[in-house]
């Protein structure tokens, strides 16, 4: 059948259609999504991946941007009665509404790169609600997400993504897969939260700052860049080498940092309220 009108992908939403078929299997098989299920794919487009996840039985919800795609995903799905379709922004949408059972939603995804980064700290934020994330994005941030410590791409993202999920980098999509191809190479990554945090922190925030911190600075040893927060020997008391760059220390380590600092920020308020 063929389409009402031709949509043109929209440079300020990030919009690159994927059309390859066989790419499009080879993520539904990836995902596996089975009827019963609750799925949330953001950005679903022209609805290429759409098809297959609602063809499964399950229960799926989509948020849209773009205005001018929503009547033509009403078109194509909107009978559907396991289909609800939600016109904003994923960035500010409270995934909170769709469940509230734990470990429940399986979101799934083609990203826009200029917002792949700041979306998934946006989900992690729903971790305990979602029991997998399955995105497209650019293949650089998949290789920064599945970073393991000693390389070029461990920082800030490896880091706090992996604090809260198991990271599998599945496979690689080139720029033919899309109208328009992208200038970029993509990839397929599967994010799944932790059940119990292999290494919690007393105060997530404070891993963030420390983490940030570090990473600010990344050529110049902790000592240096975390001397702001802690001093040498407080780094040594986390059982840390000072003397290390942070893409030397793995999530334990950072975790280690987080909690000095929580220690000395709670030991300095006791102080305080003693001494008033």
């Amino acid at each position: 059948m063929s389409e009402p009108y031709q949509h043109r992908a929209r440079k300020r939403f990030g919009q690159n259609f994927l059309h390859d078929a066989g790419v499009i299997h080879r993520i539904l098989r990836a995902i596996h999504p089975r009827s019963g299920e609750r799925l949330v794919e953001i950005g679903p487009g022209q609805g290429a991946l759409t098809e297959g996840l609602i063809g499964s039985g399950a229960k799926l919800d989509v948020i849209e941007l773009d205005l001018d795609l929503i009547p033509l995903l009403k078109l194509k799905f909107g009978l559907d009665p396991q289909f609800t379709l939600h016109q904003g922004d994923a960035m500010k949408f409270d995934f909170a509404q769709l469940s509230e059972e734990p470990h429940s939603l399986r979101i799934v995804g083609n990203l826009p790169y200029n917002i792949s980064t700041p979306l998934i700290f946006h989900l992690l934020e729903y971790s305990a609600l979602i029991r997998d994330m399955h995105f497209m994005l650019q293949k650089e941030v998949v290789e920064r997400l599945a970073a393991q410590p000693g390389g070029g791409d461990w920082g800030r993202l490896s880091i706090m993504v992996q604090y809260h999920c198991q990271v599998e980098h599945l496979f690689n999509v080139g720029p033919g897969a899309f109208n328009p191809p992208p200038k970029v190479e993509s990839a397929i990554v599967r994010l799944v939260p932790h059940a119990s945090l292999p290494h919690p922190a007393k105060d997530p925030a404070l891993l963030e700052r420390i983490v940030r911190e570090a990473f600010n600075q990344r050529r110049k040893t902790l000592r240096n860049t975390l001397k702001g927060l802690l001093d040498a020997e407080s780094i040594e008391a986390a059982r840390v080498d000072g003397s290390l760059r942070p893409e030397q220390l793995d999530l334990a380590a950072f975790v280690r940092l987080a909690d000095r600092l929580h220690e000395q920020l709670h030991k300095q308020t006791s102080e305080q309220i003693a001494a008033d």
